[in-house]
């Protein structure tokens, strides 16, 4: 037996110990096939690929008289020949100017200069756009416009331009006539050179250069005396007349301007623009229009008239919706993008969105759509358009995304346009009607498939998912999953989007830290228990949730009916598996697999949740639990399903490692025992391993101890120290290590060459493994307790390779020097020191205190 010292060092060094918190190093993913609580890796569900680009897939939920068509035809007819400008809704309070009567001329009191108005600067009258001011010059210089537009025999007479303009003096020159300057500003502002759509000047007559000035009062033609001016200062209009006064005069200001600008933009129209539509109208041929087309919208965008508040923006539009009837994807193409950027909308701007989604629902015309900048088009009109108004036009528009989406090619474009943003404030304005409304359009259900199908292939990407993080995305999902219960269409989306998002640690830390996210997947599996395709990734999911982080374990543990839950749904698919073996072998084919994954996934919830001690131990006195799992291993060979078998055991391993009184695991112990039997016989390296480090846990009871030596379970452990597989070399000497614990079975390490076997891993492992070694050292520890001489215990070669091998491996720069990166070092060292070093100095202290370095002398021959 051990020592009273040595059984202090035993309690202080299990066989398992429980694995501390602490951030993830390359040293802890080598260390985490040796803890006895291990979370179990699976695979994420295959989501197969649509082979048809349809709004709502083979899968969905709705049925086809409950959806909107994917197709549909569409025609010039179908979009309204006018489209409505915006009409603004401010109001504009009248002015009010009360007439005051004359002042007497001849009351020296009563006369008053108003203050003068201030000169305009030139270059205010000539605000227009740089593109249309060059037409301007053009026009004013006498330039003619082309012949086809304007024939000779229907061109005006142009007038002389302004020959001259003296701003430093009081008088200015103006077409031959002389003017003050004050005057001669009135006279550019109030009637500047108008410009025809046939780009001539039309005359201005001098009788009406000099209206404005031969109707102004004669005390404003009259400069007067400066002193009786200050002397009438108490009669001057008070400073809400001159307010008013001045408002009236900018209002004149904007509308001349304006007036200026509408007749250049005629210039620009029967120049750039009407030449484009002729040639519209009248080519044939498709390469020749699309190109037109492409000519037009520079001229548009360069003449400033895309928007909605162009006046020919009509004419424009019905000569466009004419072009449709062609029939042409890459015209259509052309054709859309120059509407949307016209800002149409209501039903033109649902066609539109019709039309692109019709385009895009071929892939051939994926390059097309990327050559024309389509999405970023289609992003626009998400971004700047009222959802409410166009619900529809936006489930086209998002349908359309959604296609290229699946493309590898847009992907980088899509999220350096903002598509994450635009789509996530979507969600959040459909979330926010919803509250405020308390119901689901369904509508905006439709809607909501199309946008998170869309960040469900968008999610593959890094920066994506930084995006989704930054803008609180997964609260955001987690609501519309809350609010949209009923939907399984945008459920089955939402659960596809986590399952990808929660393989990466950041996301699944902020899932995880969203507490009302337990309930809602509970929510979830009890709703659609038998929807397979959407509880097997809500399970996937909870896995991910409860790998790595305690608190998630310990959360979901405590939300109302978990661990029900999860059995609840154990046993509906346990039944279909059942049910589906049954019609397999009738010769129906059904999808086992697929049933078989959901158990899968549901035995990893239970491995990791089972790891918080509280939740581990509970599990383990439950019956139910217990009792589905043994019924997967009675039922269940590792040949026929290798990974539910080897998570079933990887879960029973981790409720074993409890060593409580109510455990029926402990209860049990021996029905286990004989359950695990067929797996260690099998070929199959992992269900080996994983029965061994069950029987390393339950082999602390003598009970189990003797019938691991009954069965010869000891022989097939020892075999397995010749396996040069560490994490099994270090199970199997678990399982030894506690059958020495009992003196009357030390013998059994002489069978099959035990020692010597234990002595091989020392030296095969010990430089890389301090674990192994350490646990190698414990088991000799116990195997020689008692002994008198050291030879006659191991044997005079083990004893001579261990007092080789033990003081080389306890000299600190011998054993760690290594060619390891500093991570690995330390934790190495750590290992050596805390673990080996200890044990493996008192196994030296025995062997030398125990051994005689004389030969035996010969027996002398009689």
């Amino acid at each position: 037996m051990l020592s009273s010292n040595d059984k202090k060092l035993e309690k202080l060094d299990l066989f398992y110990q429980p694995s501390v918190a602490k951030p993830k190093t390359s040293a802890e993913i080598i260390s985490e096939a040796r803890n006895a609580l291990r979370t179990i890796r699976t695979q994420r569900p295959f989501t197969p690929r649509e082979d048809q680009r349809k709004l709502f897939g083979p899968a969905s939920s709705r049925t086809p008289e409950n959806r909107p068509p994917s197709s549909f035809s569409l025609h010039a007819s179908s979009f309204e020949p006018s489209d409505p400008r915006p009409i603004s809704r401010a109001r504009l309070s009248p002015l009010e100017l009360k007439p005051k009567a004359p002042a007497s001329p001849t009351t020296k009191k009563d006369l008053c200069l108003p203050f003068p108005k201030p000169p305009v600067d030139p270059v205010k009258i000539r605000r227009v756009s740089s593109a249309r001011a060059r037409f301007f010059r053009a026009a004013a210089q006498g330039a003619h416009l082309p012949d086809r537009m304007l024939p000779p025999t229907e061109r005006k007479k142009t007038v002389e331009s302004i020959e001259r303009v003296m701003m430093g003096t009081s008088m200015v020159k103006i077409n031959g006539t002389h003017l003050t300057e004050s005057n001669a500003i009135g006279c550019l502002k109030s009637h500047p050179p108008q410009l025809t759509y046939d780009g001539g000047f039309s005359e201005i007559k001098e009788q009406e250069m000099f209206k404005e000035a031969t109707s102004l009062p004669s005390y404003l033609r009259s400069r007067g005396d400066q002193g009786k001016r200050n002397s009438r200062a108490s009669s001057c209009p008070n400073s809400s007349d001159l307010s008013r006064l001045e408002t009236k005069a900018v209002s004149k200001d904007n509308l001349q301007d304006e007036n200026t600008e509408t007749e250049v933009d005629d210039i620009f129209w029967n120049t750039k623009i009407v030449p484009i539509l002729h040639e519209l109208e009248k080519e044939e041929n498709i390469e020749m229009v699309c190109a037109a087309c492409t000519q037009l919208h520079h001229a548009l965008e360069e003449g400033n008239m895309l928007g909605n508040k162009f006046k020919r923006r009509n004419i424009l539009l019905k000569t466009l919706y004419k072009l449709v009837d062609v029939g042409s994807d890459p015209l259509s193409l052309k054709l859309a993008k120059i509407i949307l950027a016209l800002k149409v909308s209501r039903k033109n701007l649902l066609n539109v969105c019709k039309l692109i989604f019709k385009i895009s629902r071929s892939e051939k015309n994926d390059s097309l759509i990327q050559n024309d900048s389509i999405l970023e088009s289609l992003l626009e009109v998400l971004r700047s358009e009222d959802l409410q108004t166009n619900t529809e036009a936006f489930l086209y528009c998002t349908g359309a995304i959604k296609f290229l989406s699946g493309n590898p090619r847009f992907l980088n474009e899509m999220i350096s346009k903002d598509a994450v943003e635009i789509l996530m404030n979507l969600i959040k304005q459909i979330n926010e009607n919803t509250k405020k409304c308390g119901t689901c359009f369904p509508n905006s259900g439709h809607l909501l498939v199309q946008v998170t199908a869309t960040l469900r292939n968008l999610v593959d990407s890094p920066l994506a998912r930084r995006k989704l993080l930054s803008v609180s995305a997964l609260p955001q999902l987690c609501i519309v999953m809350g609010q949209y219960l009923d939907d399984a269409d945008v459920c089955t989306n939402i659960a596809r989007m986590f399952s990808k998002l929660t393989s990466y640690h950041d996301c699944c830390v902020a899932l995880a830290s969203y507490s009302r996210c337990y309930a809602l997947f509970l929510n979830l599996i009890n709703k659609y228990q038998k929807k397979q395709d959407l509880v097997v990734r809500i399970v996937f999911i909870l896995g991910n949730l409860t790998a790595k982080n305690n608190q998630a374990r310990e959360q979901f543990f405590k939300e109302k009916g978990s661990i029900p839950t999860l059995l609840a749904l154990f046993r509906t698919f346990y039944k279909l598996d059942l049910h589906s073996e049954r019609r397999q072998g009738e010769g129906r084919e059904q999808p086992k697999a697929q049933v078989e994954d959901v158990l899968i996934k549901l035995t990893r919830v239970l491995a990791n949740l089972a790891i918080h001690p509280g939740v581990g131990q509970a599990m383990a006195a439950s019956p139910h639990v217990v009792g589905l799992l043994l019924t997967m291993l009675e039922h269940k060979s590792v040949d026929d399903c290798e990974e539910l078998v080897i998570n079933t055991t990887a879960t029973i391993n981790n409720l074993s490692y409890y060593q409580v009184k109510n455990s029926i695991i402990q209860d049990k112990r021996l029905y286990i025992a004989e359950l695990l039997l067929k797996l260690l016989v099998s070929n199959n390296m992992d269900g080996i391993l994983e029965a061994v480090r069950v029987f390393g846990n339950l082999s602390q009871d003598r009970d189990i101890c003797d019938f691991i030596v009954q069965k010869n379970i000891h022989k097939f452990m020892i075999a397995l120290l010749d396996a040069k597989h560490q994490d099994i070399c270090f199970s199997a000497c678990g399982v030894l290590l506690n059958l020495t614990v009992d003196q009357d079975k030390h013998v059994i390490l002489k069978e099959e060459g035990g020692i010597k076997k234990l002595v091989d891993c020392l030296k095969d492992f010990g430089p890389t493994d301090w674990q192994l070694a350490c646990l190698v050292c414990k088991t000799l520890w116990n195997f020689s307790e008692n002994i008198t001489n050291a030879s006659s215990c191991f044997g005079d070669e083990d004893t001579n390779t261990l007092l080789v091998l033990l003081p080389s491996f306890l000299d600190e720069e011998l054993a760690l020097d290594g060619t390891f990166d500093q991570d690995l070092k330390n934790y190495h060292k750590l290992h050596w020191e805390t673990e080996f070093k200890p044990v493996a100095q008192q196994l030296l202290n025995r062997i030398q205190s125990r051994h005689t370095f004389l030969e035996p002398l010969p027996i002398p021959a009689f």
